[in-house]
């Protein structure tokens, strides 16, 4: 049985969805604690995400940047706003799917039932992989650690969230606010200085297994990644 982590702060939406999606042989867990949804997304440790975007303290754009942070879990937006930026900004969050408020159930679990199958069933080329890949280079999403050329180093957490964000946006620039934003959790405060110090040894631990130069600076609007190692070969 699939596990479905609905996270929606109207309660009657949340238990009609609950309840339309049972019927289907979904598991649906909806959200306690809007303040410790990472926490519970990591107990229910679902197959599939659904979250509205209005959400008390943080909306979900912030959720979805916090779970792709730390897992590749499908995640399907449910939000009554209906702006084509939404939509954009949704997909560029880290999100899947976008339905619009009101919805039809059917189309909601049509959604869900393609992507699932998609991902985890007839579709799937393979079980989804625990790492990334690029020309050669690897990050091991579980063991948060980097591999390249037969030489390996172990990230800590700041250091695997900033790289995983590169990986997932190779060659574009990423905004020093998007990457602080990224950081922060209710527990830690990240400044600017944090993010420099976590920038640069990144680098190093890059440097490390034989990667130069791949993360750079650029002046005035954040930091790039490029596939430097790709350009040797």
């Amino acid at each position: 049985m699939k596990r479905i982590f609905l996270i929606e702060d109207d309660p009657k939406i949340a238990q009609l969805l609950k309840e339309y999606l049972e019927r289907y042989e979904y598991k649906v867990e909806l959200v306690e604690a809007f303040d410790k949804i990472i926490d519970e997304f990591k107990t229910v440790d679902p197959h599939l995400v659904l979250m509205d975007i209005n959400l008390p303290r943080y909306d979900g754009f912030y959720w979805c940047r916090q779970i792709r942070s730390i897992s590749n879990c499908p995640i399907i937006f449910i939000s009554a706003r209906d702006s084509g930026m939404d939509q954009v900004m949704a997909i560029e969050n880290g999100g899947d799917d976008y339905i619009t408020k009101p919805f039809n159930f059917d189309v909601v679990q049509a959604k869900i039932k393609g992507i699932i199958r998609r991902i985890y069933g007839e579709y799937a080329l393979s079980k989804q992989a625990d790492f990334l890949e690029v020309n050669g280079f690897y990050l091991h999403l579980t063991a948060m650690e980097i591999e390249y050329d037969n030489k390996s180093a172990v990230l800590t957490k700041n250091e695997f969230i900033l790289l995983k964000a590169f990986i997932d946006r190779l060659n574009q620039v990423l905004s020093r606010t998007y990457l602080l934003e990224i950081l922060w959790d209710d527990e830690h405060f990240v400044d600017d200085n944090t993010l420099s110090v976590n920038i640069t040894r990144l680098r190093k631990k890059l440097e490390e297994i034989g990667i130069q130069k791949s993360i750079q600076t650029v002046r005035g609007a954040g930091y790039k990644m490029s596939d430097t190692w790709s350009e040797k070969e």
